[in-house]
């Protein structure tokens, strides 16, 4: 078996890592870094530090950052496809496991990595063509990555046994086989459910997204640019969000990357998390179908949205639970669209949208943020080049999103991170402790 470079590379980087993270905790693990109040226990622990993730954190004011870089930093940093604007997501895959920009040299080689590990077992096509073919197609694939386990090197090693010191290694090949997979496994769902079941085949010479664009049937450049730009800005979130902390918590029993990306994938698919995106779209169809088809204008959209409140529904794309401004994720895509359609006119609704939503949503006293989130824009871009099929757009969210939860996974695997068992008491019990605060 030759050698793997980034495989070795891994290994100087993380297992020191996880050498000194035990020390560390031995000495400070008695540490209080917080005092969390009955009210963050019952709204979803909101704020409250309860795991540790490498590759990647959201700040408040700032936005995210992977391994302390801007998105607008990696934009310009990260490796490119010759004569591309856009970085590669096999560059950002590499700086969260890595902790470092690679150069093109090994941005190519994690790309050629996936390359030659992408080839995908026939069971799992014979699997989703026998479900209906109006089955959601974020249920065809989570049960196609489930379908993919059984090609699980984590899962087999561990079986014949195996030091706790090395489940990092098998688990390595579980994460690089697995993403190597997915573009194939979505793509081949796309053209199943919307295109006749005629399908493409890969084409080798391509990076990782542009041969997923070319296998879900677009091969216009710019399509294949947003791809790079939409799987890279995608990938992590840092790890308290639904799909990444499900991952890690299922991955925390020593589960395999299959079962814990699936567990991930379902979390991902809720209308609160990944399913947004395309929640955005339908509000935006319905408000130009309110118009007649037109363009509205910067009046009509403010009488939408403010019909929209008062009917008891929530502006989509538009609040987060941590940003407290616009997502740099947005502003990247809104770049993107003014670079390369300038004339759309759906781009041009979300623009719009974006003049009127945040001064009428400031105006709402129990609204934190009124600003857009990723999914406020997302849409608009693949509309633009023909994928209409909004649907299917929380499978593209999931590809992209494989990169940081397994990179994540790997490094919890690496660091000796134990199985996820947080306390729970009982409503009494906490009005017990409250009694007692008032007494």
């Amino acid at each position: 078996m030759k050698t793997d470079k980034l495989k070795e590379k891994f290994a100087k980087v993380a297992l020191p890592m996880a050498a000194e993270l035990k020390d560390f905790i031995k000495e400070n693990g008695n540490h209080v870094i917080g005092s969390y109040t009955i009210e963050q226990v019952y709204s979803g622990m909101k704020g409250m530090i309860g795991m540790v993730t490498e590759t990647s954190k959201l700040d408040p004011e700032e936005g995210i950052r992977f391994r302390g870089y801007s998105i607008p930093e990696l934009r310009e940093k990260l490796p490119k496809a010759p004569g591309d604007t856009e970085p590669l997501p096999e560059g950002i895959f590499y700086l969260m496991l890595i902790g470092e920009i690679p150069t093109d040299e090994e941005a190519t080689y994690v790309s050629n990595q996936w390359a030659r590990r992408s080839n995908v077992p026939k069971h799992v096509f014979d699997m989703l063509d026998k479900l209906p073919a109006n089955t959601h197609p974020m249920t065809q694939f989570s049960m196609a990555v489930m379908a993919l386990q059984t090609e699980s090197v984590f899962a087999s090693a561990y079986r014949k046994g195996l030091s706790k010191k090395e489940y990092w290694d098998p688990m390595y090949e579980d994460v690089m086989n697995l993403i190597a997979r997915l573009p194939r496994v979505a793509a081949y769902i796309y053209r199943r459910v919307y295109k006749n079941g005629v399908h493409i085949e890969p084409d080798p010479k391509l990076d990782w997204a542009a041969n997923f664009a070319h296998m879900l049937g677009y091969d216009d450049y710019n399509m294949k640019r947003l791809m790079r730009l939409y799987l890279t800005i995608h990938a992590d979130h840092e790890g308290g969000n639904v799909s990444a902390h499900s991952t890690h918590l299922v991955g925390s029993a020593l589960s395999d990357a299959y079962l814990s990306f699936a567990a991930g994938m379902n979390g991902l698919a809720g209308p609160l998390h990944g399913l947004a995106n395309q929640e955005v779209v339908r509000w935006l169809i319905d408000l130009r179908n309110y118009y007649d088809g037109a363009t509205p204008s910067k009046e009509q959209i403010h009488e939408y949205v403010m019909k929209t409140i008062e009917d008891g529904k929530v502006i989509p794309g538009y609040g987060h639970a941590v940003l407290r401004k616009t997502d740099p994720r947005f502003i990247a895509q809104m770049e993107f669209a003014k670079t390369y359609m300038p004339d759309d006119s759906m781009c041009q609704i979300v623009h719009t949208v974006y003049d009127v939503v945040p001064p009428i949503l400031s105006g709402i006293k129990k609204i934190k943020n009124p600003w857009p989130n990723v999914d406020a824009h997302s849409g608009a871009l693949l509309i633009h080049y023909g994928m209409e099929e909004y649907d299917f757009y929380t499978v593209l969210f999931g590809v992209s999103r494989a990169l940081g939860v397994l990179a994540s996974l790997l490094w919890d695997r690496a660091l000796g991170h134990p199985i996820e068992r947080p306390g729970s008491v009982t409503t009494e019990w906490m009005k017990a402790q409250a009694m007692k605060a008032h007494a």
